[in-house]
């Protein structure tokens, strides 16, 4: 079996593309896990489902196949909003443990083992990963960052709107009774707010304990 790196952290910190790239440049099978649980909520909501509905998510994540995270519409606001909600709930995330656990344990043939990024992999997923980092920014940076990105992808996108829905995000995620977003106690935490993109990769490699050479 590989080895397995775990990256958590708050939205928009970077650890999706930080988790990507370190995936590229290891040869390692990477699982963006936040998709999961956006495939579950906007499944739901999609069909006009309310995302707090327990049992319509626990269907939803009963019913989730792979190709479905390729869904360009998981990178919506929506089901962003609607994946922290079912992400709360025990039954959800019991049915996509195990599914999150065996890619760890059996990433795909050809690779030299697996990145899982998310909220919650280094405390729970996979509390004996080889290497755990945990990335974050201030609220306002990260807010900057997404409002761009939506900007860029011809969305619209009010900055205030951004802030306020990251600071829900992040007091519903720290704060749920199942799985809270914090640190692993073994984590390496990248404060990624004053990095560029290539300084939080190198920060990562660091923290792995591989030399970007």
């Amino acid at each position: 079996m590989g080895k397995v790196i775990a990256v958590d952290g708050t939205a928009a910190s970077g650890k999706g593309t930080i988790a990507k790239k370190l995936a590229e440049h290891l040869n390692y099978a990477y699982l963006d896990t936040g998709k999961l649980y956006r495939a579950v909520g906007y499944g739901v909501v999609r069909f006009g489902g309310d995302a707090e509905d327990p049992e319509a998510a626990l269907d939803a994540a009963n019913s989730l196949n792979y190709t479905q995270l390729d869904d360009p519409a998981l990178k919506s606001d929506e089901a962003a909003q609607a994946a922290s909600k079912v992400a709360a709930m025990p039954d959800v995330r019991a049915a996509l443990l195990a599914f999150q656990q065996n890619f760890a344990s059996n990433p795909p043939v050809g690779t030299e083992g697996a990145i899982l990024d998310g909220r919650d992999i280094g405390t729970v997923v996979c509390p004996d990963a080889d290497s755990k980092i945990y990335m974050t920014a201030s609220v306002e940076i990260r807010a900057e960052r997404r409002h761009k990105e939506l900007i860029q992808r011809g969305e619209s996108s009010i900055y205030t709107r951004v802030l306020e829905d990251l600071k829900e995000r992040d007091q519903r995620d720290s704060n749920r009774a199942v799985a809270p977003l914090k640190p692993a106690d073994d984590a390496e935490i990248i404060d990624t707010s004053d990095l560029s993109i290539d300084e939080a990769f190198q920060a990562a490699l660091n923290a792995v304990g591989i030399s970007n050479s």
